[in-house]
This record gives C-alpha cells, sequence and structure tokens, in this order.
C-alpha cells in the first residue's frame, strides 16, 4: 500500500487542506486519534525484564553477609567468594548480551522478551535449591545471562512499539525499573532471609511471562519479515481502534523496503549504520567512565562515617534516590529533550565528582597536620557531609541524564536491519567497560591517588558534555524513521 495514498486519506479524514500536507500536520492528525492504554500496558509487561535485572544486582547486597556467616560450610562463602557471587552477573551478562543480538533478530523481540524470563526464574530456583557454594555460582551465572538479554531487548521492543510522543517516557522507565528492582531487592533483604528473598526475586520474571503472552510483537519487526497484516493488528492493539493505523504502518514499511530487511558486514561501511552505532557504544564508554561504580563502591563507607549504623538502610536510601531522580527524568523526557538532560547531568555529575576529589584530598591533609592519632583516624565532620553531599548530587545527576538516556538513545538510533549485532556490540561494550572500570578502579587509587582518580572522573564528565554537544542529535519528538534520515542524510518519511 502506498504511503502517499495514505497520507491523502489521513489528512482527508481531518478535513486537511492540500496546502497544509507537512508531515508534522499528518503526525499530528494522527496521534489525535491514538489511544495509549494498551502501550502502556505493553510497556509495564516489557518493563518487568529490567525490574528482574535490578532484583539480580541488589540481591548480592543482603545475601553476601548473611551467606557469609551462614551456619553450614558448604554454602558459607570465604571473602574472595563473596566478590565471585557479586561480580560473576557481569560475565553472564555478556554472554546475555551476544546471545540476546541474535534472539532478537532470528525470532523476535517478544519471543526473546519471554525466553529471558526462563534463565531467571530457573537461576534464582537453583539458589533457592543450592546445596553448595557452586550452585550459587550457577544460579548467579543464569541470572546475569537473562539481565545481558533484558538489557538489550526491553529498549528495542519499547522503541518499536511507543509512538514519538511517549517514546522517552517509556524508554526511560527501563532504568527507572531497575533502580526500582535494587531497591526492592534491599529492601526485601531487610525482612526476609537468603532464600525466601530468591524467591521474591523470580515473581516479577514469573509475570513477565504470563503478561507478554498476551502482547504483540513489534511492528517493526512483523513488517521487516514481510508480515503487514500481523503488523496492522500489531499496531491496531497498541494504537486503539479509532486510530488509522494504515498510515503508520505504510511509513514504516517504505522505511523497511528502503534500507532492506538482512544486515551484512559490508553494511558497516554505510554511515547511516556505522554513526549510530558508534555514538551507542560511545554512549555507554562515557557512562560507566562518569564514575557511577566508584561513587557505589565509596557509599556505604561514607553512609558510616556520617554515623548511619545501619548500612542496609543506607543502601535502601541511595536505590530511593536513584528511584526518584529516574522518575522524574521519565517524566520531563520528552519535553526537555534527551541532548538537554545530558548536558545537565553532565554538568551535575562533573561538579559533583571534582568535590569528591576536593573531599579526599583535604582528608589526605588532615593526618599529617593532626597531632593526635585519634584525630587522624577520623575525618572531621564537615568533611564526611561534603562527601555525602557530593555522592547524593552525583547520583540525582546521573539518575537523570547518564542513567536511562544512553539505553534510550541506543534503541532509537540503530537502524532496525541491524538491531541484533548492533545491540549486542552495545551491550557488551556496556558491560566490558563495567568490568574494566571496577577491575582497574583500585589500581587507579594506588597510582593516581583517590583524589586524582575523582578528578579524572570530572574529566571524563566534561569529555561527556563536549561529546553531547558535538555528536549526539535530538531525537525528541521524531519517529524512528526521522532517526535514521539523519544519519543518512534524507528527510525521512
Amino acid at each position: 500500500m502506498d504511503i502517499q495514498t495514505e497520507r491523502t486519506r489521513l489528512l482527508d479524514e481531518q478535513g486537511g487542506d492540500e496546502d497544509l500536507t507537512g508531515l508534522m500536520s499528518e503526525q499530528e492528525a494522527y496521534l489525535s486519534k491514538v489511544k495509549n492504554k494498551k502501550l502502556y500496558l505493553a510497556s509495564f509487561a516489557a518493563v518487568l525484564g529490567p525490574m528482574s535485572f535490578g532484583f539480580v544486582l541488589g540481591y548480592s547486597s543482603p545475601a553476601i553477609p548473611e551467606l557469609s556467616r551462614i551456619s553450614d560450610p558448604r554454602l558459607r562463602l570465604s571473602e574472595d567468594e563473596g566478590s565471585w557471587f557479586g561480580s560473576i552477573v557481569t560475565i553472564g551478562a555478556a554472554a546475555g548480551g551476544l546471545l540476546g543480538g541474535w534472539m532478537v533478530q532470528r525470532i523476535g523481540r517478544k519471543v526473546t522478551l519471554m525466553f529471558c524470563a526462563l534463565p531467571y526464574v530457573f537461576g534464582f530456583t537453583i539458589i533457592i535449591a543450592a546445596q553448595n557454594v557452586w550452585m550459587l555460582y550457577v544460579g548467579r551465572v543464569l541470572t546475569g545471562m537473562a539481565s545481558g538479554v533484558t538489557s538489550l531487548v526491553v529498549p528495542l521492543y519499547i522503541s518499536e512499539t511507543a509512538h514519538e510522543k511517549v517514546r522517552g517516557m517509556l524508554g526511560s522507565c527501563v532504568q527507572l525499573m531497575v533502580v526500582f528492582g535494587v531497591m526492592g531487592a534491599y529492601l526485601a533483604g531487610l525482612f526476609v532471609d537468603w532464600r525466601w528473598l530468591a524467591i521474591c526475586c523470580s515473581l516479577p520474571p514469573s509475570l513477565l511471562v504470563v503478561i507478554m503472552c498476551f502482547m504483540p510483537e513489534t511492528p517493526r519487526f512483523l513488517l521487516s519479515k514481510g508480515k503487514r497484516r500481523e503488523a496492522e493488528e500489531a499496531l491496531r492493539f497498541l494504537r486503539g481502534p479509532d486510530a488509522p493505523i494504515e498510515w503508520e504502518c505504510s511509513r514504516i514499511e517504505d522505511a523497511c523496503d528502503e534500507q532492506g530487511s538482512t544486515f551484512h558486514l559490508s553494511d558497516l561501511k554505510d554511515p547511516g549504520v556505522f554513526k549510530p552505532l558508534l555514538i551507542s557504544i560511545l554512549l555507554m564508554v562515557f557512562q560507566q567512565m562518569t564514575g557511577i561504580n566508584a561513587i557505589m563502591f565509596y557509599a556505604q563507607n561514607i553512609f558510616e562515617q556520617a554515623h548511619f549504623k545501619e548500612s542496609n538502610l543506607a543502601s535502601v536510601i541511595v536505590a530511593l534516590i536513584q528511584v526518584i531522580f529516574t522518575g522524574v527524568a521519565a517524566l520531563i523526557m520528552d519535553k526537555a529533550g534527551r541532548k538537554v538532560l545530558l548536558v545537565i547531568s553532565g554538568v551535575v555529575t562533573m561538579s559533583s565528582t571534582t568535590a569528591f576529589g576536593v573531599y579526599f584530598y583535604l582528608v589526605s591533609k588532615i593526618p599529617s597536620a593532626a597531632s593526635v592519632g585519634a584525630a587522624a583516624a577520623e575525618p572531621h565532620p564537615d568533611l564526611t557531609w561534603l562527601a555525602l553531599a557530593s555522592m547524593t548530587i552525583f547520583i540525582a545527576g546521573f539518575s537523570i541524564g547518564w542513567g536511562p538516556i544512553p539505553w534510550l538513545i541506543m534503541s532509537e538510533v540503530i537502524p532496525i536491519r541491524v538491531r541484533g549485532f548492533a545491540g549486542a556490540a552495545v551491550v557488551l561494550s556496556n558491560w566490558g567497560m563495567a568490568f574494566v572500570v571496577t577491575k582497574s578502579f583500585q589500581d587507579m587509587m594506588i597510582l593516581l591517588t583517590s583524589a586524582g582518580t575523582f578528578w579524572l572522573f570530572a574529566c571524563m564528565c566534561a569529555l561527556n558534555i563536549i561529546f553531547t554537544v558535538i555528536f549526539i542529535p535530538e531525537t525528541k519528538g521524531k519517529t524512528l524513521e526521522q532517526i535514521e534520515a539523519i544519519f543518512i542524510g534524507t528527510s525521512g518519511p
């Protein structure tokens, strides 16, 4: 079906004048008839995956101290085993990212999303039934693998089902539900033991697979496979009965026909492919280089120095800050725009990591000036509150921009035909960079000192801002087809 015919029909239904046949008038005419109720339902079902991901990340914090003290010697974790229990998730996640890249292209977004619930449930079941440390490791690897698949497929599913007016808000809910899951694991860990906590963590993925049975595949994936009738049914479900979905369907179909449905390595020479892929990878690299893992590493120590004796409660407070400000980002994403929020987030994180560096520099000077050993053992209260304020401001700033937006932009800018390969590369770069920063962090602290390390993070945040201003296109209010057109230098459908 020709898109020009659908444009004419759409404007005729609105009583449109031929002099007003601009794309914005077509979009406004179409979106005025769209109902979002079932789109929100589909997005809710999808973000149960990131919530499960958050439970996986948060599970180790309350579980490791308990498993370190457990009476059963077969399950008792040494300090080294506890470290592996927490970090082995990243190995599974890296493998899951590669597996997810293949799956989304072969079997679709919906089935991949449903599949990732299985290793979540199986992994937590193995942890619940664990008789030795190796069973705990296997369970963590499986849940990590599910997390890697989730971090790829859910942003794609939401970006391909949501329309441009709400895509930013719904896309930001991915990170919101991750931090909500982390907070949920911390909270539950205050009241239940590690086995019951694993049972609680298996509930969101179980609910995910049930609800997703009733949700549609993404229209863009269906059209890329030549399934127009199924794509129209999916759009009718997502947009409501009154929306003239033939117009949107024709627009997507024309874009799919223009770029083709298969990916070849030679496509990486195409600016419409390598530019968005490079931008997405660099966004993930810069996200990790903000110093988020370093800040979280020091969070418990900072709360203890501020006389918060309950470290578990302190973890809940940190997670709550993340939830609140990621929620704020989701609410204003489609009004403020991605680029503005990234710049604001970069300025805030740069300022707070600079302040952190000042804190460590001043603390390092106290012992040489102190004549009494006890005075040198603990930082001056004013300096402790400087660290606490810096940490709070950093987490808030990160959560409104560099936390959710790299994943959102990745899902928006990568062309449909390369989303499997490119998405896997982006997810792998994120987890790989997280591993590099985490493993090298202690070495940097020794080589550069604590102050120097955080000032390095501040410099990276400054580079984030420059990178954003020069290279990141604003995607607010644009269709995925218009965003793709930016990189290939055309006006788009």
